[in-house]
């Protein structure tokens, strides 16, 4: 495998035995508390937010601690070594540890988010954009093997059939960059004329450089792709179901505020978790991604876009074979939440 950067199954395993001794050798765990870690903090997962501050899994029982993994290895890594009970992070976290053999390995039991969340920005403004205007220049698309870089490889090479590469008749497809780094390296860097961004870094970026333009979202290009889930591992799911149903019963009615109230009243019930945004610019994110359809209304994943994924790993050569749905996703707690609000 080409992609477990940071740990090896070695290392995950001894820190799983100390960590288990530290966390659980001493008290008894209160598993309607859960320590849940977020890839990254964004308006993107605004139902759970929207769950934390409106008090939904606290009218479930629970008590959720957030830590933001900052990456997902970190997070990934945290839940092998019992630090997590849950993550929020792709789902390709947890085909790499399917791969890598992981004993009671992660599973996805919940879909938050269900295409990609970023946007292109360009430098220009422009009417009629089309991905063939980035041939000849450069963009800045992500980390290399991050899910955003990953994504946008594959639309371009596959659905767009482009070539990445330097020159005048390819994409420049640059993955160096940090993702907290983007709009700054684009700004300040004259070769390169497009990003991509999530909201609301992308409004911001554009209400701030003269002449600058949102002109596509990446989600309506790529259709379906399941892109950030609730993961955990079987043993939890097993021994632990209720508690994850209870969690789930909770972004699913968080889900159901964001789409029954106003923009306005979402990025009031967001305000508490992003302290950096104003009201004006959260309700700007909510009603992008509302636009292009976001959030997986049911949290179940379905057997067509994972296997988008899986073509999307293959062809961004971090994985040599497909992994087998049923061994990444459990859709059972998901489908037992749906047929309750049918």
């Amino acid at each position: 495998m080409k992609f477990w950067k940071k740990l090896t199954i070695f290392a995950l395993a001894l820190t799983l035995s100390l960590s288990t001794g530290l966390l659980f050798g001493c008290n008894e765990k209160d598993y309607n508390t859960i320590e849940l870690n977020e890839v990254t903090h964004s308006i993107f997962y605004a139902p759970l937010y929207v769950a934390i501050n409106n008090g939904y899994f606290e009218d479930e029982g629970l008590t959720v601690n957030l830590t933001n993994g900052g990456g997902s290895d970190t997070s990934m890594s945290a839940l092998l070594t019992g630090s997590a009970d849950i993550i929020l992070a792709g789902p390709e976290t947890a085909v790499y540890t399917d791969q890598e053999g992981v004993s009671n390995a992660p599973k996805v039991f919940g879909q938050l988010t269900q295409c990609d969340g970023s946007f292109i920005v360009s430098k220009e403004k422009t009417d009629n954009f089309q991905l063939e205007d980035l041939i000849g220049e450069t963009i800045i698309g992500g980390r290399a093997g991050g899910l955003p870089a990953m994504t946008l490889q594959y639309i371009l090479e596959v659905v767009e059939e482009l070539e990445i590469g330097t020159g005048s008749d390819k994409v420049n497809l640059r993955t160096d960059v940090e993702f907290n780094l983007t709009a700054s390296v684009w700004e300040n860097d004259a070769s390169v004329k497009y990003c991509t961004l999530f909201e609301p870094t992308a409004t911001n970026i554009v209400n701030a450089v003269a002449n600058s333009q949102i002109v596509a979202s990446l989600g309506e290009i790529s259709g379906k792709i399941p892109y950030t889930c609730f993961i955990a591992r079987e043993d939890y799911l097993k021994d632990h179901s209720d508690v994850a149903e209870k969690f789930l019963r909770a972004v699913n009615k968080a889900y159901n505020y964001i789409e029954t109230n106003s923009s306005l009243a979402v990025a009031q019930s967001l305000l508490p978790s992003f302290d950096g945004n104003t009201v004006e610019e959260l309700q700007i994110a909510v009603e992008q991604y509302k636009k292009i359809k976001a959030w997986d209304d049911d949290m179940i994943m379905d057997s067509t876009s994972f296997d988008t994924l899986m073509n999307i790993l293959v062809n961004a050569d971090v994985i040599d074979e497909k992994s087998t749905f049923s061994d990444i996703v459990d859709n059972s707690i998901a489908e037992k939440i749906a047929k309750e609000n049918v």
